[in-house]
């Protein structure tokens, strides 16, 4: 099993145990900046009811997005880090 599988396959069990669903979720990512990359991450939660806020750091080079949006599955939040991974420079935290 690949690294990033064990990854999620754990976050799914952490999720499961101590979350109860529907719960309002709090993404974080550390991007380049970016505004293509920021668009591209933005669209991933489109239609979500989503609220996302930006913060430059020090130097603008790189932001951090905090992402809150209600989530119904624990696989449905794996599928969105899974989709935010594909946005080249992406960091999650």
């Amino acid at each position: 099993m690949s690294k990033e599988s064990e990854f999620y396959k754990k976050l799914k069990n952490s999720l499961e145990e101590t979350t109860t669903f529907p719960t309002k979720y709090t993404y974080k990512f550390i991007i380049p900046s970016d505004d293509k990359k920021i668009k591209e991450i933005e669209n991933i939660f489109n239609n979500l009811g989503a609220v996302i806020n930006s913060k430059p750091s020090r130097t603008d080079k790189y932001k951090s997005l905090t992402i809150f949006v209600n989530m119904n599955t624990p696989d449905e939040i794996i599928t969105k880090y899974k989709e935010v991974a594909k946005v080249d420079g992406v960091i999650s935290l």
